[in-house]
Formats: structure tokens, C-alpha cells, sequence
């Protein structure tokens, strides 16, 4: 089972802000785009429980159990006893294979973090004025804005006071005055240097995320939120190819179908990459002696592709793979690489995400590996066209491109990800096949 981790966004805001109002209506919108979405609420108070007296489960931990799954048909729920508090980044490790986890609260787990601020909301309203004073004053997102809390405080009180004067009284009458109310969040539930939106209805909010160059969204327009993390936050999906292309001269048939371990050799490349498959794709100029691929795989969605070009090449291989491709992201790996790694295409595709390049591909002392690497569909197809359309055959040859960025992706990288290396090994011939099936089956 490989687990794809899930990205994660978190919405923050005061009491009473509409954190929750706003999260409900986001998931559904995602939903509702055909995004998974996972989500986690953070509750401030100890000794919360979702299980209730009379319970069965509930006289389980009564009892002294310190973990309770609740499992029934299409739901399961665990309790768990723990010391302290578990952090987020771990209970967002604990949900893969989302698209997306939506995180309420958690405002200092270093999460990307939407701030909501809503008119209505006192403390809210405070905030945006403090958040505004300190982007006219060019204080840096993640400033403490305390002192700026602490000034507008005592002016409250001091009428006609300059800020200056207004903040010394504020030192004067020390921290006591941010113990409680609109004071206490500008201490700790500013917006800082996590915070890529802004959600509200406060025009002092709306300058200020201006001045700071985020995004700001009224707080009825989450289609417009969920466009925004669709395209900055959400996992892309990822069409894998497997280039199966036709027969091998060196091979002497077909290295999709030759016998390995007992199967044909492309049975394996399927079931060791569909589980990191959000479409997968093989071309192949014999689709009809690959057609017992969706009997033997009727959930897997397996298009066969044929080469839109005549021409033998991997260059043509892989436009024909960017061009099939539905998805952003498109992993292509070569037939006989008996050993392909989906952990591997799963890592390019957070460092391409992370790093916004085109190409993500291995690189060692031999070299670039670009048929176990991952390309960007839009970053990369009229490059490779152009290169094609030039008569170029090699697979790196569109690499120093202006308009196409590489991220090498080093051996010591590949090494945390597989460490047993070998993604690369390929077969071209029979005595390689056979030297590498009797390395498999002595395993």
C-alpha cells in the first residue's frame, strides 16, 4: 500500500468568526468539484468526547480501555487516550491519500492558513484595524503587533492622546489589559507569516491584504476560495504513462509481453504504479495484444494510447504521453523497468508541487534518468512539440529550453525514497531479463 501524503490547508480566525460556517460550505464546494477532501477540527478545550454514556463503546473506556475502534459498514471511529496533545502535522500524516485536508484552527502548526474576519465580530473588527496600521507601517506579515494592539487600547481610553503617548500608557498599564478580549487576539490570533487569503468583509482587512499582496475573498464568495486553493493548495492529479511502445529489436518481441516471473512483463509495470495512478495510460503500437489488460484490470481505467508519431524515439514517445494525458502531472516510465517505483513518482510530484518546475527527473553519475521522471503537461508539451517537430529524438533535448525549468532529482534523494535503489535497472535484452528475474525471485 503506498500512502500519498496529503496537503493541507488550515482556516483560522477569532471566536465567533465563522470558522466553521465558512469550512462547511467549503468542503461542500470542493466536494462538489470532485475533490476528496479530509478535514480536522482543533478543540480547544480538554476532556472533550464524541462517545456518550450508555454506550457500549463508551463502557469500554469507562472501563479502563485507553483505545476503542467503532467500526460498522462504511463508517469506523477510533478513541485513543493520549498524553498531551497530538500535533497537527501528525494527525495530517495519519490522513493520506486526500486531495485536500481542511484544517479549523491549528493557527500555529505552520499550515498554510486562510484568516477569516467577519464585521459583525468584535474582536474581528479590532484585528483588521490593527492588521491594516501595520501594512501602511511596512511591518513585515509575522510582526508582532502587540504593541500596535496595546496603543489602539489605551487610545480607547485616552481621548485625544498621540499613539505614542497612547503607547507608553499601554506599557504603564502593562499586560494586564491583554489578558481578555479584541487586546488578547491582536497577541495571538494575528494574521502572520502563514497566511496566504484573507476571508471577510472588513474593508480595513481587504487594504490591508492588498498591501501585503494576498488575496482577499468576501465572505459569501467561496468559489472563489476554493478556486484559489484548487490551484495553489489542492494535489494535482497524476496521469502515469507507461511507454510499452511495440516490438524490441534487441529483445526479439514485444517488452510489454515478454515472460516475466510466469507474466507478461507489463502486468507487473501496471500493479507496481496503479496505486499512484489518477489515470493511467499506456502507448503501445499493438494495443490489440494488450487488450487482455482491462480484463485482467477493470478498475484501473487503462487507456491504450498509439504513437502519434510513425518515428521510433523517446521524444515522440513522451509528446504522445503529454498529448493523451488528462491530468497536470504526467509520470512517464519505461516498459521494462522491471523495478518502477510508485513512492518515487509519488516524491517528484510533491517536489514539483513544492518547487513549481516542469520537469522533475533523477539524475546520477550516468545522467538525467527522464523515463522514470515526472513532466508538467502545459510547462513542457509545445517545447517537446517543437523539438519533435524538429526531428529530435532524444528525451532531454528540450531540458535547456528557456521556458521549461528541471529539478534534478539527486541519488540521495531516490536513496530516502527507495532505499534499495534499483528503480532504473532496465531489461533490453533477454539475458538481461533473465539475470534480472532470478535476482527477483531470489528475493
Amino acid at each position: 500500500m503506498i500512502d500519498i501524503p496529503s496537503p493541507a490547508v488550515a482556516i483560522v480566525g477569532r471566536h465567533n468568526s465563522g470558522k466553521t460556517t465558512l469550512i462547511e460550505r467549503l468542503i461542500a464546494e470542493l466536494v462538489g468539484r470532485g475533490i476528496d477532501v479530509g478535514s480536522i477540527k482543533h478543540h480547544s478545550h480538554r476532556g472533550f468526547d464524541i462517545d456518550y454514556p450508555g454506550k457500549d463503546s463508551y463502557r469500554h473506556r469507562a472501563a479502563g480501555a485507553s483505545e476503542t475502534v467503532i467500526a460498522a459498514p462504511g463508517q469506523v471511529a477510533r478513541i485513543k487516550t493520549i498524553e498531551g496533545e497530538e500535533e497537527c502535522a501528525d494527525l495530517v500524516r495519519s490522513m493520506p491519500g486526500h486531495d485536500i485536508v481542511v484544517v479549523e484552527g491549528y493557527r500555529k502548526s505552520g499550515l498554510p492558513t486562510v484568516e477569516i474576519m467577519r464585521a459583525a465580530n468584535e474582536a474581528d473588527a479590532h484585528t483588521a484595524e490593527v492588521f491594516l496600521r501595520g501594512a501602511r507601517e511596512g511591518l513585515p506579515l509575522g510582526a508582532d503587533f502587540t504593541q500596535l494592539g496595546r496603543a489602539d487600547g489605551a487610545a480607547a481610553g485616552c481621548s485625544g492622546v498621540r499613539d505614542a503617548d497612547a503607547a507608553a500608557a499601554a506599557e504603564a498599564v502593562g499586560a494586564a489589559a491583554d489578558v481578555v478580549g479584541p487586546a488578547a487576539d491582536v497577541r495571538e490570533k494575528m494574521p502572520a507569516a502563514s497566511t496566504v487569503a484573507v476571508v471577510t468583509d472588513i474593508p480595513a482587512a481587504r487594504e490591508a491584504a492588498a498591501l501585503y499582496g494576498i488575496p482577499a475573498f468576501h465572505l459569501d464568495d467561496v468559489a472563489a476560495l476554493a478556486d484559489f486553493l484548487g490551484e495553489r493548495y489542492v494535489r494535482p492529479r497524476v496521469t502515469v504513462v507507461i511507454q510499452a511502445g511495440g516490438e524490441s529489436r534487441r529483445m526479439g518481441q514485444s517488452k510489454a509481453t515478454v515472460p516475466f516471473a510466469g507474466r507478461p512483463l507489463i502486468c507487473r509495470l501496471v500493479e507496481r504504479l496503479q496505486p499512484v495512478a489518477d489515470e493511467l495510460i499506456i502507448t503501445t503500437n499493438e494495443a490489440e495484444r494488450l487488450d487482455f489488460l482491462h480484463e485482467m484490470y477493470p478498475d484501473a481505467g487503462i487507456r491504450l494510447v498509439a504513437d502519434i508519431h510513425n518515428e521510433r524515439g523517446a521524444l515522440p514517445g513522451l509528446y504522445t504521453a503529454l498529448q493523451a494525458a488528462t491530468n497536470p502531472y504526467v509520470a512517464v516510465v519505461a516498459c521494462d523497468m522491471v523495478f518502477a517505483s510508485a513512492r518515487l513518482v509519488v516524491a517528484e510530484a510533491l517536489a514539483m508541487h513544492e518547487s513549481g518546475a516542469d520537469v522533475v527527473t533523477p539524475v546520477n553519475k550516468h545522467g538525467f534518468e527522464p523515463l522514470h521522471a515526472l513532466y508538467r503537461k502545459d510547462g513542457c508539451l509545445t517545447a517537446v512539440r517543437e523539438r519533435v517537430r524538429q526531428g529530435e529524438k532524444r528525451m532531454q533535448s528540450f531540458f535547456g529550453d528557456d521556458d521549461v525549468t528541471v529539478l534534478p532529482f539527486t541519488q540521495d534523494r531516490v536513496l530516502q525514497v527507495e532505499p534499495r535503489g534499483g528503480c532504473f535497472v532496465n531489461a533490453n535484452t533477454p539475458e538481461d531479463l533473465a539475470r534480472i528475474e532470478d535476482m527477483y525471485l531470489g528475493e
